[in-house]
């Protein structure tokens, strides 16, 4: 079979994407591929990093290689580490795009490996114009893509950004498989229990890193409307942003009893229960392409509450997967109260169902045909 290597964020460092990227290894091992990750020996300078730490503090990943290969600022190493590809060949290079900033790391080390005249390069673009824009975006991702063969692209906003800088080379739109790692989904009362949180209540769950596009700070608008209606917020998840303006309005809006807070980093092995532990999953942002929590969400059965922006409901059909609304407070609260009202078991026969469809195979069968397409083996043969 093929000979892959996957270029992206991997233990030791800590992320949707690290997780993401080791997940897609164990899909192509188990179809027979030899592959080998090559991450980042230094991915962000720290201070350009936004949460506490970088790194993980669970156990290493079993039985995938991982290179801690590239230094994000040093275009010397780029150069070195692109020669090294060029070397070896492989028949395949997957490689993760999600942010400008990589933009010339990344297109530096493609441009050398692709004078062997062999390998394809498949770029899984997470994001092609960044929620946080600054100067030189457009011109980085245009470098990068230039680099590339073919892309996948996990929702049809991102899609349609990447053919708005590059109109002819083939993609492909593929739906973001679940995160089926992170352990089977336990009882509400023992996810709780674990948490340390009331075994009875309402309990909203807001997960992930805390960006302004998240727009956590219209969840907490919302929640003040709700202040008679008997939920609580669990926000679960790091400050990829000054903290204190949290901080305040949530004492400006007196929710100190509605809110239960867990912003640290949340280890893989406690994610289960976090999102088994909530009745509903809530996603207020003002703007998203595709987001990780979903699959997450897909993956423990839990319905979810999201805005009506970007690739987000087309991933969560409106009264199956749960309820879209506007990204505005008021539409937020309306869509809490509605979900109580309908009630947590009606989501999920659909949910049930609708989860088969997001496999991994599914991603790896169409990386796997685009690169045919853009070369003259067929990597699915031995």
């Amino acid at each position: 079979m093929a000979r892959i290597v996957l270029i992206g964020p991997a233990y030791p460092l800590r992320s949707g994407l690290a997780t993401f990227n080791e997940r897609l290894v164990r899909a192509f091992q188990e179809e027979g591929h030899s592959v080998v990750i090559y991450s980042f020996s230094l991915q962000y300078p720290s201070f350009l990093f936004p949460g506490k730490t970088q790194y993980s503090t669970e156990a290493p990943p079993e039985n995938i290689l991982i290179k801690s290969r590239i230094n994000s600022i040093n275009p010397f190493n780029w150069l070195e580490t692109g020669r090294e590809l060029k070397r070896q060949s492989p028949d395949l290079i997957v490689v993760r795009y999600w942010l400008p900033f990589m933009g010339a790391c990344l297109g530096t080390i493609l441009r050398r490996v692709r004078k062997n005249k062999h390998t394809r390069i498949i770029a899984i673009t997470d994001n092609i114009i960044p929620h946080e824009k600054r100067p030189g975006d457009r011109l980085l991702t245009r470098y990068f893509l230039r680099s590339c063969d073919a892309f996948i692209t996990m929702s049809e906003k991102v899609l349609q950004d990447l053919r708005s800088l590059e109109q002819t080379k083939p993609a492909l739109l593929v739906t973001h498989p679940l995160y089926d790692n992170f352990g089977a989904p336990v009882d509400k009362q023992h996810a709780r229990k674990q948490l340390g949180l009331p075994a009875e209540g309402n309990i909203l769950l807001f997960f992930g890193f805390i960006r302004k596009y998240k727009g956590l700070d219209m969840l907490l608008e919302a929640l003040a409307l709700l202040k008679q209606f008997p939920v609580r917020l669990l926000v679960a998840g790091e400050f990829y942003e000054e903290e204190a303006p949290y901080r305040e309005q949530i004492r400006r809006l007196g929710l100190e009893d509605k809110l239960i807070l867990r912003t640290d980093f949340i280890p893989d092995s406690q994610v289960k229960y976090y999102f088994c532990a909530a009745d509903v999953v809530i996603q207020p942002y003002r703007n998203a392409t595709q987001s990780g929590v979903t699959p997450l969400a897909y993956h423990f059965e839990k319905p979810m509450i999201v805005t009506d922006t970007g690739g987000l409901p087309a991933m969560v059909p409106h009264e199956k997967a749960g309820l879209v609304c506007k990204p505005v407070p008021a539409s937020i609260a309306d869509a809490v109260i509605r979900f109580y009202e309908t009630g947590e078991a009606s989501f999920i026969p659909f949910l049930r169902e609708e989860k088969k469809k997001y496999t991994w195979e599914k991603l790896t069968g169409n990386i796997l045909k685009l690169a045919n397409e853009t070369g003259c083996d067929d990597l699915t043969r031995s």
